[in-house]
């Protein structure tokens, strides 16, 4: 058996774990739409956040994390698959943390 090892993560990176958004969704009006039904623009996907690099600084672990997945970077560890990106690949940050600053804009 492998010996199990801590990770830290370097620089800007973080690590996330891989939401269960890929499947099936349903629509505001209830309507079914399958994981295969093609979209005509790319849809960004929520993450939630397990590691951070000591120079990220906006994104802290346990943080969701709007992404592009078409840019990311899978990696196993432990059987667990999880996603590595740098910061700046972050498109939104969603936490509590957050409630008392002004963004005007609420998830």
């Amino acid at each position: 058996m492998p010996e199990k090892r801590a990770i830290k993560m370097l620089h800007d990176r973080i690590l996330c774990e891989i939401g269960d958004d890929s499947g099936e969704r349903r629509s505001s009006g209830g309507i079914v739409i399958p994981a295969t039904a093609a979209m005509g623009a790319r849809r960004l996907a929520w993450s939630r956040v397990v590691a951070v690099g000591p120079h990220a600084r906006a994104v802290e672990a346990g943080d969701r994390v709007l992404f592009d997945p078409e840019d990311k970077a899978e990696v196993e560890v432990h059987g667990e698959v999880y996603v590595v990106m740098r910061e700046r690949d972050v498109h939104a940050v969603a936490a509590d943390r957050l409630a008392d600053e002004t963004t005007g804009l609420y998830l």
